[in-house]
């Protein structure tokens, strides 16, 4: 136990206090030097990258070039002036038929008239017929010019009717009142009498004047009413279909009703 409790002593007194902040201090200083080793290092790094650049610099400038007054080259001779500029190029007038002379006309005697144009009134003629009371005849003037009477054959436009299903862009399509023509139509009696009803559906071609130009049954629920649809629709007029502010030729669907009255 003895042993036990001198060791403990002397263990004790070689670790305790002291020593830990011996060696605390000892490492803060060490750290701190080792810290301002590093950022002197840093500094000194940046300092000779900062030369070596502005060195680099300096020795591709060119270097200066002293002149003295007695080295300058003598001005330029008579001899060695710049050669004088070529004249201006010359006007070149084109020749576009004789110049206009301003002033009053004066007349030409019929004797230097050309042959080729003596066929024209002459003076005194013209001076006759203009004067007040002039009974020269100039209506043979122009009669020989080789021209007669023209007659132009122009063939009238032909407009080609379109299919009965082509789609067909309009601004306003044909129109009737279907209540009015409804009234138009005359009820078959074999098909009164035997009591049948039904519809047709008549596709018609509307000329430019409204009026019905061709027509087709588009759908029928009995044959016996195909007849009494036509003649309803072919003898009524339509307001003709509108394109570009224009009639034109356009299908239309009509559908008619029969139905018996109770």
């Amino acid at each position: 136990m003895a042993t036990i409790a001198a060791t403990n002593k002397s263990n004790s007194g070689r670790y305790g206090a002291p020593e830990l902040k011996q060696y605390i201090k000892t490492s803060t200083w060490r750290s701190f030097l080792g810290a301002l080793g590093l950022f002197a290092l840093i500094i000194g790094s940046y300092a000779v990258s900062q030369s070596m650049a502005n060195a680099e610099d300096v020795k591709f400038m060119a270097p200066p070039v002293k002149l003295k007054l007695s080295q300058l080259p003598p001005p330029p001779s008579a001899n060695d002036a710049a050669p004088p500029m070529p004249p201006p190029p010359s006007e070149v007038v084109i020749a576009s038929g004789p110049a206009a002379r301003a002033g009053t006309p004066v007349p030409v005697p019929d004797a230097m008239i050309p042959e080729d144009i003596q066929d024209f009134a002459n003076v005194d003629e013209i001076a006759r017929a203009t004067a007040e009371g002039g009974d020269e005849d100039f209506s043979g003037f122009g009669d020989n010019d080789g021209f007669g009477e023209v007659q132009l054959d122009i063939a009238p436009e032909v407009v080609e009717e379109p299919d009965a299903f082509e789609f067909i862009p309009v601004e306003k399509e044909p129109y009737i009142d279907l209540g009015e023509l409804q009234r138009k139509v005359k009820y078959p009696p074999i098909a009164q009498r035997a009591g049948l009803e039904g519809s047709v559906v008549i596709r018609v071609l509307i000329d430019v004047d409204g009026k019905p130009k061709k027509h087709l049954v588009q759908q029928s629920d009995n044959e016996v009413f195909n007849e009494a649809a036509v003649a309803a629709v072919m003898s009524s007029v339509f307001t003709p279909a509108i394109q570009n502010q224009q009639p034109i030729q356009c299908w239309v669907s009509i559908p008619i009703t029969f139905k018996l009255r109770n």
